[in-house]
């Protein structure tokens, strides 16, 4: 028994359930991830997480076999993720990343020979990078989301996205000079 992404569709949709289990367990992690990047909220990730699975089982028929299944996946997530933007439903942002980066900096600063300044430097760092993927807009941020943190290819991200491969290339390319512009004063 094949542990491939397409294997297991295909069991999933001749009815073993099973492989849903076996996709959620091996996906589950990368989609909450980029959820949370996009959404900014881990109980609004984990919600439209299991959305995603959800429409994945319902949807099962339509996996067009020899595709990526990743692909098909970030497309419904995103899908899913602008649809929860754009109706407003979701709730007050609270910050655990960064009290999470707090703490990781302080176990770091007290066991590594690393100066406290060059620790917090980097969580200073992590922080306005994260603001500045915030602030692009909806489908910049898309593309970076999915080709430089989900490690998708153009031709995945656009699949995904519902464009050209070269659309996406041009979408990182201008999100790259608009973080270049806006993390300018941190790169000096």
């Amino acid at each position: 028994m094949s542990d491939d992404d397409g294997d297991l569709m295909s069991r999933l949709c001749a009815g073993d359930d099973e492989a849903l289990d076996a996709l959620m367990d091996r996906w589950q992690a990368a989609l909450r991830g980029f959820l949370y990047r996009y959404l900014h909220n881990e109980e609004d990730a984990a919600d439209v997480a299991l959305e995603t699975f959800v429409r994945v089982y319902r949807n099962r028929e339509k996996f067009r076999p020899g595709a990526k299944f990743s692909t098909w996946m970030f497309s419904i997530a995103l899908n899913l993720s602008r649809d929860h933007a754009r109706y407003g439903r979701s709730r007050p942002v609270v910050a655990l990343e960064d009290d999470a980066l707090a703490a990781a900096s302080d176990r770091s600063a007290e066991a590594s020979d690393v100066a406290p300044d060059t620790d917090l430097l980097r969580v200073e760092m992590a922080r306005a990078v994260r603001a500045a993927v915030e602030a692009l807009p909806d489908q910049l941020r898309s593309a970076v989301l999915l080709c430089e943190y989900e490690n998708l290819t153009h031709a995945e991200a656009a699949a995904a996205t519902g464009c050209s491969a070269k659309a996406v290339e041009t979408r990182l390319y201008r999100a790259r000079q608009l973080l270049r512009d806006a993390l300018q004063r941190h790169l000096r």
